[in-house]
């Protein structure tokens, strides 16, 4: 069995690695896209809140990588945390989704999306209402991870699991639902793409993003949806050594995973971007 201490030590210099780099790559993407802000469309709107969701999520990894190294203590900031975790996590699931539905209409009718005028406020109210769901749900269910029911700062005791309302909220239209989405759109921009008659290099790039996107997506957050529910059907005898069990450790690395999505945007970062200046 891994020893906790070397396990602890792992997460901490992997969030600590992951930090430098998505802070790098944020910080980058965020510049080029001010630099630009005159020129936006709707498409730079949605890659904008990709931008700030990734970007708040990497402004807290440095005390997820201090917890694993010495243990933050169990307070309301703990609560605090855990939102800030799961509302970036998701915002940028959501948004992700947007993009792909967003892609797919376009492709999928050209002529309605030329004549379409309002397409940038139509996406600012797409981005806005991801956020105040994310927000309203955080709130409503704000009790689930408060610090009576944590075990660590960033870990819900064993044998307190999440309401099974919360946990269909998390896996189903958290991470199902999207998936769905996002393999459908991308499988249809492939497909339609492909039959194009001498498809053209900005075409190409296109279809070498969405895919990319959609195996990103499912590498980065199938691993940790499998852990929730994994988490949450086998409730262990409390007398286990909970830190120790390989079930803990699956949980916390596919965490660790989901969290590189924010390293692993940059991609339709460099696409967009790279059709601008050149």
């Amino acid at each position: 069995m891994m020893n906790k201490h070397f396990f602890a030590i792992f997460l901490g210099l992997a969030y600590s690695s992951l930090f430098v780099v998505g802070f790098i790559v944020n910080s980058a993407a965020l510049w080029a896209f001010i630099a630009q802000r005159a020129s936006w469309t709707d498409t730079h709107i949605y890659m904008f809140n990709l931008v700030i969701a990734d970007s708040a999520f990497i402004l807290f990894l440095p005390l997820r990588a201090y917890d694993a190294f010495f243990c933050l203590p169990k307070t309301t900031f703990c609560t605090f945390l855990l939102y800030i975790h799961f509302i970036n996590m998701y915002a940028s699931i959501m948004t992700t989704t947007a993009i792909s539905v967003h892609r797919y209409l376009v492709i999928r009718f050209p002529l309605q999306a030329r004549s379409w005028r309002k397409k940038k406020e139509a996406a600012f109210a797409v981005c806005l209402v991801i956020w105040i769901l994310l927000v309203t749900v955080c709130v409503m269910f704000r009790k689930e991870n408060y610090p009576d029911k944590l075990w660590t700062c960033y870990e819900r005791c064993k044998d307190r699991p999440l309401k099974p309302l919360v946990m269909g909220i998390m896996v189903s239209l958290g991470f199902t639902t999207p998936l769905v989405v996002i393999v459908f759109c991308s499988s249809q921009i492939i497909c339609i793409l492909s039959k194009v008659d001498n498809i053209s290099e900005e075409k190409k790039s296109i279809v070498d993003m969405v895919t990319a996107n959609m195996v990103v997506f499912i590498v980065c957050y199938t691993p940790i949806n499998v852990g929730f529910l994994v988490n949450y059907f086998n409730v262990l005898p409390l007398n286990w050594q909970f830190e120790q069990i390989p079930e803990h450790i699956y949980l916390r690395i596919a965490e660790w995973i989901a969290a590189t999505n924010c390293c692993f945007d940059s991609i339709s970062y460099y696409f967009l971007l790279k059709q601008f200046y050149s």
